[in-house]
């Protein structure tokens, strides 16, 4: 982490610039793929878009290479999600603050009464906020706000692009909603890899359990397993999920130590939480994403 410090200030001292490039658009780095979706969606072709993370990457663990930080030095604007979620980036993101570089971690501009506290996350909220598409309608208003405010001549195409997607996201929410009434409450148990669920659970009326904590950073120990295995022979539950950002074998550890039981569970599939699918898939986009786990769900519970 000391190279990557001293290596934003190397950088910073001949390249940082707050201006556009010679091509007119503005330079936009994200941080997760749930983001870079988004601000792709309302910049359009008017803006650049570098997303540091890619599919199946964990923003728990992610930390920043030499290539990412020359991308972010080189950017007008800087969104990520902040509440702790790219938690290795939290000392590169203070340095770069240093500069006049506009940075904006779209989970702190949410109303923090409405959040899911948590004592053991670094920012006491559970920050997998992007499962509540309430708060993602959100995070949309605040980026169309602040790239109109930094490239003014392209407001219009912002807001209109906005107003597309805030669209989608609503027919998003019936969907999902239609989908999930579907399968009756008592079978609305959601057993995962990670707590990234938390607010999806809460909106939808789900009992939400993760083998291991809000962050991957903690590995699930063998009373988590056994604890959990208990859980689901208790509940009866026929299906559990594993994750694409986190390694599955936490999962498999969990399944065998049921059936060990003489209990029948099995992989009802794989969810996407800290990343989306892989680009040109319909879940590489929040919206299929969401789709996506929302019929993977409820086609293994019911």
């Amino acid at each position: 982490m000391k190279k990557i410090i001293a290596l934003i200030a190397v950088v910073c001292l001949f390249n940082c610039k707050n201006e556009t490039e010679t091509n007119g658009k503005l330079k936009v780095v994200t941080t997760t793929t749930m983001i870079t979706d988004l601000v792709k969606n309302i910049g359009g072709d008017f803006i650049e878009v570098e997303g540091l993370m890619g599919s199946g990457v964990d923003p728990h663990l992610y930390k920043a290479s030499e290539g990412d930080v020359t991308k972010l030095v080189n950017a007008n604007i800087i969104f990520y999600n902040g509440l702790h979620l790219e938690g290795k980036l939290v000392e590169v993101f203070e340095k770069m603050g240093n500069t006049n570089k506009i940075q904006v971690a779209l989970g702190e501009g949410l109303d923090k009464s409405q959040l899911i506290g948590s004592d053991y996350f670094a920012s006491n909220y559970d920050p997998h906020v992007w499962f509540n598409i309430e708060f993602f309608k959100q995070f949309t208003k605040q980026v169309t706000k602040v790239l109109s405010e930094k490239d003014p001549k392209n407001t219009v195409n912002f807001i209109e692009n906005e107003k597309a997607y805030l669209a989608k996201l609503t027919q998003l929410e019936s969907e999902v909603s239609n989908t999930i009434n579907a399968l009756p409450k008592e079978k609305r148990i959601l057993v995962t890899a990670h707590d990234a669920f938390n607010y999806f659970g809460k909106n939808y009326e789900f009992n939400v359990v993760g083998l291991q904590g809000l962050s991957t950073a903690t590995e699930a120990g063998v009373k988590d397993v056994q604890r959990i295995s208990s859980f689901i022979i208790d509940n009866k539950i026929k299906a559990i999920f594993v994750e694409s950002s986190v390694p599955r074998r936490t999962v498999e550890a969990l399944v065998a130590a049921v059936k060990a039981k003489d209990h029948d569970v099995e992989i009802g599939g794989t969810l996407y939480s800290d990343a989306l699918g892989n680009a040109g898939t319909i879940e590489g986009t929040y919206i299929g994403m969401f789709k996506y786990n929302v019929n993977t769900i409820v086609n293994a519970l019911k």
